[in-house]
């Protein structure tokens, strides 16, 4: 249980984090339609080594700062009001995203892994996700910073991740319109998640 308690929970996680649509999962899918399944993979493997990466210094950070109660309060202040502002920000003042447009061509054929590597870089957001996850996790006491958890969090992580991009990779076409209706409510559901985000702070900082 040591080693599959945080596995599961990486992997939980990183599905319902990734399977709306984005631009890893979004760029998988529109390669394996213009060049091929083999391709796609090839990306889908450049990116999760990245997103190994990025989890793993989300999950060592989160260590340290766990053992500073001084910097954990402060974040949780600094917390309500960023969840406060994205809330505010999704469900009133952000635009209506447009729909996918599945025709559009992505030009040139570099090395795809590398391409996934790439693209997994400019994607700075797991990092404080993962940071804010592990240490959720940590002070409900489901997980703990040892070795062995870390490394099976940083693994669920990765598997979920990739799961979600190979599901893009091989039923693209079936789950079309359920991405172009999560388009559509993107901003209500961010903004839901949000504001639950900054009333489970407030609660862990005032009664906690």
């Amino acid at each position: 249980m040591t080693f599959l308690l945080p596995l599961v929970f990486g992997f939980c996680i990183a599905f319902l984090a990734v399977i709306l649509p984005g631009l890893l999962n979004m760029t998988a899918a529109k390669i394996s339609v213009q060049e091929g399944r083999s391709e796609a993979l090839s990306f889908v493997f450049g990116a999760s080594v990245v997103v190994f990466f990025q989890t793993l210094i989300a999950v060592l950070f989160s260590r340290f700062i766990s053992n500073h109660q001084e910097i954990v309060t402060t974040l949780q202040e600094i917390g309500i009001f960023v969840f406060s502002g994205l809330s505010i920000y999704f469900f009133w003042i952000a635009k209506k995203p447009k729909k996918l447009n599945p025709e559009i061509k992505i030009k040139g054929k570099s090395n795809r892994f590398f391409f996934g590597m790439f693209l997994s870089m400019l994607n700075f957001l797991p990092i404080p996700f993962y940071v804010f996850a592990s240490m959720s996790l940590a002070s409900s006491r489901y997980f703990r910073f040892e070795k062995v958890q870390i490394y099976s969090f940083v693994s669920g992580v990765v598997l979920g991740s990739f799961s979600v991009f190979y599901l893009y990779i091989v039923s693209f076409k079936a789950i079309q319109n359920k991405t172009d209706f999560l388009l559509r409510n993107i901003n209500t559901i961010i903004g839901s998640v949000t504001t639950f985000m900054a009333v489970i702070t407030i609660i862990k900082l005032f009664w906690g």
